[in-house]
């Protein structure tokens, strides 16, 4: 299964959120009657309980579409895409599969030669859709629909076309602002995202295929949804029908109050397949009040990357629970280094907020502005300690980590194990580490390979085999190893009970 964004397959998730207005009357509620001897029958119950689903109407989807549909527009993008070379552009027939040039294409510095060999620009025709918040002719979509345009084109429902200025983009939360010359234009009404809960009902308005004024309905599936890649924006999930053409187009809640940005879809196909995706609306207007004052926006960077733990990991870093946000890696130079975080800290709360997933953390850093300082709780060696950090510009630059020579088996582990030469921690940029040059039992079925470099046990780095056998006389039901390949790394839980 893929993630497409929704410049690829211009495709929309649309969410409708329910207030205390709206809520859908299940079928037999019209159905069944209450006699005064049922009625008594049920306070005689004390395990009675009382869902008052009849007293509440579903969504008056049409009159939603009719004050609405006005304010969404269909937009047209032309421009030139760079053509990279991995996708084949400017490359002689062939030599796109050249086992050659497939070798040498990963190697950083190398570049495609000179000359005939360069990729050309292609022109390219794009759909999307978007929404209109002010009179005046401001205008909210998605920072895909718009990317590399040189001519972007609006159509509203009218059908009058206005050549449109983006203000600006933000490509990490995926949100762009534009701007048309026109007076007295209907809007929309922005509502409150934070208020949503799954199962609220949804309806989403765009032009799949270039079908414009086309409406889409369901439910709330979840919220605060990480996708890969996308880790700033805690993502509202719905099954609400979106396709390509709807990417940008608005969500609303069952007051007709718009909720969200449709954004991206999980997908075979490129089509729907019933998981959409939208950023909340109190993320777009953030964003949108940065970009219209300064024409850009700016996030704050903590400089770590981190996982979701689960229960073998929760165990090995002596956790109750699998909350919080696992850190794996921390860049050389950045906030979460200067604050002293290391890889195996596990950052339980931000600014007193406890934190359930690693996406929370990604959200709340991602949308603070750089030089905020943040107060984090964080768990490292079997206790809670508090940290404080200043964050950095979300541009800032950062390498992989660094750790420090031994050489024998982890049997109980099901590794074979050698330390790193000096030219491979050269090469890596890894102080320390010991290379997996076998694997079998509980490390493979954990998913460790051969190639894989072992850098850290339980939160510790290690450069010998005697610290990995040290934690294995413990006897413990799990160890996490942090693991470094090809320059990612990752704490691994291995069951050994």
């Amino acid at each position: 299964m893929k993630l497409n964004p929704l410049n690829t397959a211009l495709v929309a998730a649309g969410v409708l959120a329910m207030g205390t207005a709206g809520a859908f009357t299940l079928p037999w509620q019209h159905k069944t009657q209450s006699t005064p001897a049922a009625v008594a029958a049920e306070a005689a119950d004390s395990n009675a309980v009382s869902v008052p689903l009849a007293a509440v109407e579903a969504p008056n989807y049409r009159e939603i579409f009719r004050q609405n549909a006005p304010a969404v527009v269909n937009i047209t993008v032309d421009g030139l895409h760079k053509v990279t070379a991995e996708e084949g552009g400017g490359l002689p027939p062939g030599m796109e599969n050249d086992p050659f040039f497939q070798f040498f294409k990963g190697i950083p510095g190398f570049r495609m030669p000179r000359g005939g060999m360069q990729p050309q620009p292609q022109p390219f025709h794009g759909l999307g859709s978007g929404f209109i918040i002010d009179h005046d002719g401001m205008i909210l979509t998605n920072a895909h629909v718009v990317r590399e345009a040189k001519e972007v084109t609006v159509k509203l429902q009218d059908r009058r076309e206005f050549k449109a200025r983006v203000l600006g983009s933000d490509p990490v939360t995926d949100v762009a602002v534009l701007k048309i010359d026109a007076k007295d234009l209907p809007v929309v009404h922005i509502g409150d995202s934070q208020q949503i809960q799954v199962g609220d009902p949804v309806m989403a308005i765009g032009a799949p295929f270039g079908f414009t004024e086309s409406a889409t309905q369901g439910i709330v599936s979840a919220k605060g949804r990480s996708l890969p890649g996308d880790s700033v924006v805690p993502f509202i999930q719905t099954d609400a029908a979106v396709n390509p053409g709807n990417s940008g187009g608005p969500l609303f809640n069952a007051q007709g109050q718009v909720i969200g940005i449709n954004a991206q879809i999980f997908s075979r196909t490129g089509g729907y397949e019933g998981l959409s995706f939208s950023i909340p609306i109190d993320v777009v207007m953030k964003v949108k009040d940065q970009i219209v004052a300064t024409g850009k926006a700016e996030h704050g960077r903590l400089g770590v990357t981190v996982q979701d733990l689960n229960q073998g990991l929760a165990e090995s870093f002596g956790l109750g629970n699998p909350n919080g946000a696992l850190v794996s890696q921390v860049m050389p130079g950045s906030a979460a280094a200067a604050a002293g975080l290391k890889a195996g800290d596990v950052i339980t709360a931000v600014n007193g907020q406890p934190l359930e997933r690693s996406g929370a953390l990604s959200s709340v850093i991602g949308m603070s502005a750089p030089g905020t300082q943040v107060d984090l709780t964080v768990w490292r060696n079997h206790e809670s300690m508090p940290i404080q950090a200043r964050l950095g510009g979300i541009r800032d630059s950062g390498d992989q980590l660094a750790s420090n020579g031994g050489a024998g088996q982890g049997e109980q582990l099901g590794l074979a194990l050698r330390p790193l030469t000096p030219q491979e921690r050269q090469q890596a940029r890894l102080g320390s580490g010991l290379v997996v040059e076998g694997v079998a039992g509980a490390a493979e079925s954990a998913g460790i390979q051969p190639g894989d470099v072992i850098t850290a046990i339980n939160g510790k780095p290690v450069s010998s085999i005697e610290q990995i056998q040290d934690v294995l006389k413990r006897k413990p039901k799990s160890v996490a190893l942090l693991v470094n390949r090809d320059g990612n790394q990752i704490f691994v839980p291995v069951p050994l009970g």
